[in-house]
């Protein structure tokens, strides 16, 4: 089931599988305690059931045709149109589905003329969960795609340096001498400070003067029980042991 769902749910990249499988269960929860549709006169089990078998069924089928209309050149269509567009497609055999599952559970026999007049509950059911499943990865994908804040320390850069990227910062009495790939320049600062604002940059201290990106490195050397890296500028950095573990630890040397 679990393989089945990550396979065909449209969001599956990111674990939406489990997001639409959990709105499924909420859906069937409110419904069996509302009573909807007129099952509330059944028994509380019963219409648990009944709901519960309904929403799940729904979500794996849904999934299928939710996948059609997301993916592929109809991703260009309006949100709207896709939502509604799926939820035609769904509630049409899903009418069908419900008509069995009511004589199954509530030994209910529907004529085949009262299935358009079922049609309309039906398809109202999958508009709506349609659309919060379609709220929820969308409002998700923002947060994702959404462009993460610069590390302040680059806010640091002289202007000859701007834009560059960072390949190392090395201390030199009170100041810090900048590598970068537009060259060197010496800031006022301590390495303690830069080493926090470069939060968001893959990089560690290496040693008590140095801190290193990881895309800097060209060549690490061991040897004598101490290592030295290599960066893209040429400088050799060397490894105290006080780092050494956590650089091993993280495959950097």
């Amino acid at each position: 089931m679990r393989d089945l769902l990550r396979r065909f749910t449209p969001y599956d990249e990111t674990g939406g599988y489990l997001r639409g499988f959990v709105i499924a269960l909420a859906a069937a929860a409110f419904l069996t305690f509302a009573g909807a549709f007129g099952t509330g006169d059944a028994p509380f089990g019963v219409r648990a059931a009944y709901w519960l078998t309904l929403m799940v069924v729904g979500y794996v089928f849904g999934s299928f045709i939710v996948r059609f209309f997301f993916h592929g050149a109809r991703r260009s269509w309006p949100t709207w149109l896709r939502v509604v567009a799926a939820s035609l497609l769904m509630a049409i055999p899903f009418t069908a589905l419900v008509s069995v599952g009511s004589s199954l559970f509530f030994g209910s026999r529907m004529q085949p003329a009262s299935l358009p007049v079922l049609f309309v509950p039906v398809l109202s059911v999958c508009l709506a969960l349609t659309a919060i499943n379609t709220i929820v990865e969308t409002r998700r994908t923002a947060i994702t795609h959404a462009s993460p804040q610069p590390p302040k320390f680059l806010e640091r850069l002289p202007l000859k340096l701007r834009g560059a990227d960072v390949w190392a910062v090395e201390a030199e009495d009170h100041y810090l001498r900048l590598h970068t790939s537009k060259g060197q320049d010496l800031i006022l600062m301590r390495l303690a400070d830069a080493v926090a604002e470069l939060e968001g940059i893959e990089g560690a201290q290496v040693h008590r003067s140095w801190w290193v990106a990881r895309d800097a490195i060209t060549d690490a050397k061991r040897g004598d029980g101490r290592a030295t890296l290599t960066l893209k500028d040429g400088a050799e950095v060397p490894v105290s042991r006080t780092y050494a573990g956590l650089l091993r630890e993280r495959g950097w040397i």
